[in-house]
């Protein structure tokens, strides 16, 4: 689909001035990335808090698989209404104020869950914070690569992800020391901080001028670049591409706005397929069914280490190897773990068989001596943690980039949205059936199905996803219109 024959041609007239000041840049990619923070931090809140539950004396908050299987899963759910809010609030109020806005709901939801008396409230609280999560995924990335320059924007790209996973390292960590009603109480601290540094933060140059506001945009400009960089000729080249654009759903006729936008849902939909979300939001779990000897609250804490050590590699290779060459490595190297997993939950049987989870986890947290270690049961963290290495190396960060890269500027904002809200509706399928899936017929049936997802995403990246590292959004833009060159001529 994205294949072309001068899809590595040179690119001709580009200017990338020396003078440029990135120091302002990252201070507002860092105000709008704890969006991320916040985000990756409530997504995996039930992974150490189910057993904290499970173990604990109140009978109002303990739960059985139907129950987990919504408390794991309704994130998601509120996550495809944030999405789908991202649609109308990316171009109706701007991409910074969307991402403010989020705050909202993220407070109100950790709030209900700190005081949470029942699982209603519970379940009330993680769906809150799952629409603040879902209107921070349609928001940031397009507002970060709006801001960002071209030389940079690969790294500054992978932020989101980078920041995701820190939320969640951090939630594995203080689940450690604290009890779970704490955790939603420090959740507050990061999205009250991230409000405040946005008031200070610029709007999108390219939001500014698609609602006419040249002046404004200018501003926004020299504020991120600095007064001495050439950020009227940038401005200049902006709003030509702009001008030449009047988005109308005829359009979806033509190429140059379907192809971005199907491979964008796609590479999302494929994305969640993977399996990373129920996952992530049943690590716990899946560790005390796999009978890992280690005490799986401090498996799911390396997984988190080893999460944010493989982005941080992803980041400074971004502009670097490439993006294909990370989704290649990325696929093969969750195929192959996802392969491992198969193979061990088939041979070795859960220690629950016919699921009793809840049960297993009781017994688990009850007993005073752990199981004698045995080296056999560390297949599954080793696994597991190759799979997560490779998710974050490619299909984690890229997926998020390159939807903010190709998708059309007059439509980015409605489709940035539809994505997110297409990626979530699928996470939310897969996270509520997991458990369910697993009590039937055990862990190998998932990992079998990821396993052969990962095959797909390698398939699909050989075929549909063009290589955009390097190029300006104007010229990626350009690439798909013209289907032949991704290089635009200065008149």
């Amino acid at each position: 689909m994205a294949d072309g024959p001068d899809e590595t041609t040179a690119l001709i007239n580009k200017n990338t001035s020396a003078r440029t000041r990135n120091g302002r840049l990252f201070l507002a990619v860092f105000a709008a990335v704890l969006g991320n923070f916040n985000f990756g931090f409530a997504l995996v809140f039930s992974s150490p808090v189910i057993p904290q539950l499970q173990k604990g004396d109140d009978p109002r908050l303990q739960m059985d698989i139907h129950q987990i299987s919504w408390f794991g899963s309704v994130f998601t759910l509120g996550a495809t209404v944030g999405g789908l809010s991202a649609m109308l609030l990316n171009d109706k109020v701007g991409r910074k104020l969307s991402i403010m806005l989020s705050g909202v709901p993220s407070v109100a939801g950790l709030l209900v869950m700190a005081a949470a008396q029942n699982f209603w409230m519970l379940l009330w609280g993680r769906f809150l914070t799952g629409i603040a999560g879902g209107m921070t995924a349609g928001s940031i990335p397009v507002y970060v690569s709006e801001i960002s320059h071209p030389s940079v924007r690969g790294a500054l790209g992978s932020c989101p992800q980078i920041t995701a996973v820190f939320g969640s390292l951090a939630l594995y960590a203080l689940g450690l020391v604290l009890p779970w009603r704490w955790l939603a109480v420090a959740g507050e601290i990061p999205v009250m901080i991230m409000i405040i540094l946005l008031c200070f933060m610029p709007t999108s140059p390219r939001y500014l001028i698609m609602k006419g506001n040249k002046t404004k945009a200018v501003k926004s400009l020299e504020w991120l670049r600095g007064p001495n960089s050439d950020y009227l000729n940038e401005f200049n080249k902006i709003e030509r591409s702009i001008n030449s654009q009047h988005a109308k759903w005829s359009d979806l006729k033509m190429p140059s706005y379907y192809k971005p936008i199907l491979i964008s849902v796609f590479m999302r939909f494929l994305q969640q397929m993977t399996g990373i979300t129920p996952i992530l939001v049943y690590l716990e779990p899946i560790f005390h069914m796999t009978a890992i000897s280690l005490e799986p609250k401090y498996d799911a804490a390396l997984v988190g280490v080893v999460r944010l050590i493989s982005v941080a590699i992803a980041a400074s290779l971004m502009d670097k190897a490439g993006r294909k060459a990370l989704l290649f490595t990325s696929g093969f190297l969750m195929y192959l773990a996802m392969l491992t997993m198969t193979m061990y939950t088939h041979r070795t049987p859960c220690n629950q068989g016919n699921l009793t989870l809840t049960e297993g986890m009781s017994v688990t947290y009850g007993a005073s001596v752990g199981p004698a270690f045995d080296p056999v049961t560390l297949i599954p963290l080793i696994s597991t943690m190759v799979m997560i290495f490779g998710y974050a190396m490619g299909w984690g960060p890229i997926t998020w980039l390159l939807m903010s890269e190709i998708l059309p500027l007059g439509a980015r904002g409605v489709a940035s949205g539809l994505c997110v809200g297409v990626s979530w509706i699928t996470a939310f399928v897969l996270t509520q059936l997991f458990m369910h899936v697993v009590d039937a017929y055990g862990l190998f049936v998932p990992f079998l199905f990821f396993c052969i997802i990962s095959v797909m995403n390698i398939i699909f990246t050989a075929k549909c996803v063009p290589e955009t590292k390097g190029r300006t959004l104007e010229e990626i833009e350009n690439y798909f219109r013209t289907g032949r060159s991704f290089t635009i001529h200065d008149p």
